[in-house]
């Protein structure tokens, strides 16, 4: 499995407005036969960052959900909302091992 974790910050007093448009998305992504899961956290300890944590079958279909509709809408509605530039992190999955896959 091929996993991102993706850390955001927002600019504050667009938090909602960010959990809006990554609610739409997270919706779309589960749509997606590539994605194994798509969580969307809010830190405890501060109302402004996020983390997204997505699971795809492989690394080419995490290229493809770059490309839906959902994702570009997204990307273009967040943008100016970002403190800084998120931080995005890619894995390959050790365990659990889901032969599945």
């Amino acid at each position: 499995m091929y996993v991102v974790c993706v850390t955001i910050w927002v600019k504050p007093g667009h938090e909602e407005e960010f959990r809006r448009a990554t609610e739409a998305n997270h919706r779309g992504t589960r749509t997606e036969p590539g994605n194994v899961r798509f969580d969307v956290l809010a830190a405890v300890d501060d109302p402004a960052r996020f983390f997204l944590y997505e699971v795809y079958r492989s690394a080419e279909d995490f290229a493809a959900h770059q490309r839906t509709p959902h994702y570009l809408a997204w990307k273009a509605a967040v943008a100016d909302w970002m403190a800084q530039p998120r931080q995005g992190v890619k894995h390959t999955s050790l365990w659990p091992v889901d032969e599945s896959f």
